[in-house]
């Protein structure tokens, strides 16, 4: 009897809380598919997702000073939490019919802060640098082309480039509407504060 009670309350609390969800805009499935903490109000977006993001913006190809020409591939994103930076990493190949005996391959890393935009309601790279140029078996006479070249690619392929778009539903609840704020990394992923309007 003492069991059959105790099932029915926690029954009952169940259905209270699933009914509290439904109101206030938000089901178990929602919440656990946009990464929205109810609890903390923060949005968590993990790292697997903002590199499926970046990955159709590769590859490409660009021209520097009218006689190099940049390709870029297979970009890497990790997170680096000291400095609340996103670093992509590219495979950089780069041509020049006028200055070079042969093609340049190598990798590039780069560093990004994050920014909110909220007229796209999206995040975006901001402010990106170089911050290495990895390339076998070149002279130093190129290092400062290359890191010109790093410079542009920051500048024309990631600055301002979204990684994450969020949907008009995502920044409403309870009839009450939300704005992203503070933007923190972990090493899986990153938190995005939301706070209300």
């Amino acid at each position: 009897m003492q069991v059959k009670r105790r099932n029915l309350i926690k029954a009952g609390l169940m259905t209270a809380l699933t009914a509290t969800l439904a109101v206030a805009g938000l089901t178990a499935t929602s919440v656990a598919n946009a990464g929205y903490n109810v609890w903390t109000n923060n949005y968590t977006l993990p790292l697997a997702d903002l590199q499926a993001r970046i990955e159709p913006h590769f590859p490409a190809n660009l021209q520097y000073a009218q006689v190099f020409q940049v390709q870029l591939s297979h970009p890497r994103l990790t997170l680096n939490v000291a400095d609340n930076r996103v670093v992509t990493v590219v495979d950089m190949k780069v041509v020049s019919n006028l200055l070079l005996a042969a093609p340049i391959t190598g990798t590039l890393t780069l560093s990004s802060r994050l920014k909110y935009d909220p007229p796209s309601r999206s995040i975006r790279l901001d402010a990106p640098r170089v911050e290495r140029v990895d390339v076998g078996g070149i002279g130093a006479q190129y290092a400062q082309q290359l890191n010109a070249i790093g410079a542009v690619v920051a500048e024309q392929v990631l600055n301002n480039y979204p990684i994450y778009t969020f949907k008009p539903e995502d920044l409403r609840l309870g009839g009450k509407t939300f704005e992203p704020g503070a933007i923190t990394m972990q090493t899986d992923g990153i938190v995005v504060e939301v706070k209300e309007t």
